[in-house]
């Protein structure tokens, strides 16, 4: 498909590469298709390349004339993205492509995420690789996969190949910020056996929605409200005024976005709606008081059904006191750098089947406070009776005090654009600490152009931010 709904943007050439690779489905775990994109790619343009079992692809691209003696430079983005979607949006994101627009300023996907997190890596990438025209020392590509799950391809990928030890990561979201260290992270589970039986009764609808969701690290400390704990108030208010069994609850779609809706089915053993919603409306008042969110939704709403294979009063009791002492959000701030979050977590995805599951993404740059935190989890976890199990534990990026790579990228954007740039650390993960364990003696900076929204369907990707960090790019490439 020729690159229509972005031409005339600039730079062509990287706005070409992202639309193509936005009509590819590539949500984490389902990279196979955009891997062998790049790949077939890589081979029409004599590119060399590998590609490994778990999808990740390295490129490597040949010095410009006169750079053939420069030491090779790294760079490096992950090939999935976040799929997010409006309730009302009809694609398949497993298998459909995005619908993406601009509006002169901003380029967006309609009802979904974009996936400028990290697209527009991939896209600069290609892009660089085949125009012989741009000075550049050797080139050395490493695009990941599922880093957005637990980063299993930096986890698993073999650089043994590679040379390079100057590396510019491509996954930050904000132009003229430059990223220096991280939070390091872990997804933690906890199943919390369940029982059903049928259960006969009227049945009600809860639902909260309308929150705004956002990136479970970079905006978990901007006040808004998790639609998985706000739940478990509104059920437990419920529960304070007769025995409920609840049979279906279904909240959040990934463990690093901040849930924005979830909903239960429940058998309501002689409750009238009217005072269900009385407690819905004061829940709904004190949401959108405490936290910036304005159009929260808490609401209940009858079910044309009259009883179902529900948990017992006694199973239902634990699932709302479990969602209730779970902790979520911010635990503790850095007490070296102001404004940064130290340690937190969020409760992404709450799901009702054969058990309870509660799906974590938990961040520190204090590798033993990660630690305390998911004993924490494992703690009440098994106060509960139910059990715990983490993956994709990945160490903090930490700061380098001797960057020679930094100090020239300061410099540079200093003298194009006269003003000195951020230097900041992120409570974010990026796959830097992982690859620096791989790489000894990695110096590395990461940047990016201007994002909004990201994991969320109101994700837009700034056309001009784009442009002014594509020649930054070049200039830095040619300096190094």
């Amino acid at each position: 498909m020729e690159a229509v709904k972005l031409a005339g943007l600039a730079p062509e050439r990287v706005w070409a590469h992202f639309e193509k690779l936005c009509a590819i489905p590539h949500g984490s775990g389902n990279t196979k298709a955009i891997s062998d994109y790049v790949v077939s790619w890589a081979k029409s343009q004599g590119i060399q390349f590998v590609q490994d079992a778990l999808n990740n692809v390295l490129l490597f691209g040949k010095a410009s004339r006169g750079y053939e003696d420069r030491a090779p430079v790294i760079l490096q983005g992950h090939l999935d993205m976040v799929c997010e979607k409006d309730e009302s949006c009809s694609l398949d994101l497993q298998t459909d492509g995005l619908d993406i627009a601009h509006d002169g300023k901003v380029v967006f996907a309609k009802g979904t995420t974009l996936g400028g997190d990290d697209g527009i890596a991939v896209a600069f990438a290609m892009a660089l690789l085949e125009d012989t025209t741009i000075p550049h020392p050797p080139l050395e590509v490493i695009l990941t996969v599922d880093e957005e799950t637990g980063m299993d391809g930096a986890t698993g990928i073999d650089l043994s190949s590679l040379k390079g030890r100057t590396m510019i990561n491509i996954d930050s979201e904000d132009e003229g910020v430059f990223t220096v260290s991280c939070a390091g992270g872990c997804r933690s589970a906890i199943r919390l056996p369940i029982s059903r039986r049928a259960v006969y009764g009227p049945c009600v609808k809860l639902t909260v929605e309308g929150l705004q969701g956002g990136h479970s690290g970079v905006e978990i400390h901007k006040n808004r409200a998790n639609a998985n704990k706000v739940m478990g108030e509104f059920l437990g208010e419920v529960q304070k005024l007769m025995p409920v069994c609840i049979t279906k609850l279904e909240g959040g779609a990934k463990d690093n976005a901040i849930p924005r809706s979830c909903t239960v089915t429940l058998v309501a053993l002689g409750m009238y709606i009217e005072r269900i919603n009385d407690v819905a409306a004061a829940l709904q008042e004190r949401i959108r008081k405490e936290y910036d969110e304005p159009e929260a939704v808490v609401r209940g709403d009858d079910v044309e059904a009259f009883g179902g294979n529900a948990l017992s009063t006694e199973d239902s009791a634990k699932v709302i006191a479990l969602l209730n002492s779970v902790p979520n959000g911010v635990q503790t701030w850095s007490q070296d750098i102001e404004g940064l979050v130290q340690t937190s977590l969020n409760l992404g995805i709450a799901r009702l089947s054969d058990n309870l599951e509660l799906t974590f993404a938990v961040r520190s740059s204090v590798e033993q406070e990660k630690k305390e935190l998911l004993e924490k989890l494992r703690q009440v976890a098994e106060f509960y009776g139910a059990t715990t199990e983490e993956r994709g534990d990945y160490p903090a990026w930490e700061y380098r005090k001797n960057s020679p790579l930094r100090d020239t990228m300061v410099d540079i954007y200093t003298r194009m654009y006269g003003t000195a740039p951020q230097v900041v650390a992120i409570h974010a993960g990026l796959e830097c600490g992982l690859l620096s364990e791989k790489l000894p003696g990695l110096d590395c900076v990461s940047i990016g152009p201007n994002m909004h929204d990201i994991h969320t369907s109101r994700e837009a990707l700034e056309i001009d931010s784009t442009e002014r960090t594509w020649n930054f790019l070049l200039e830095v490439l040619k300096a190094l």
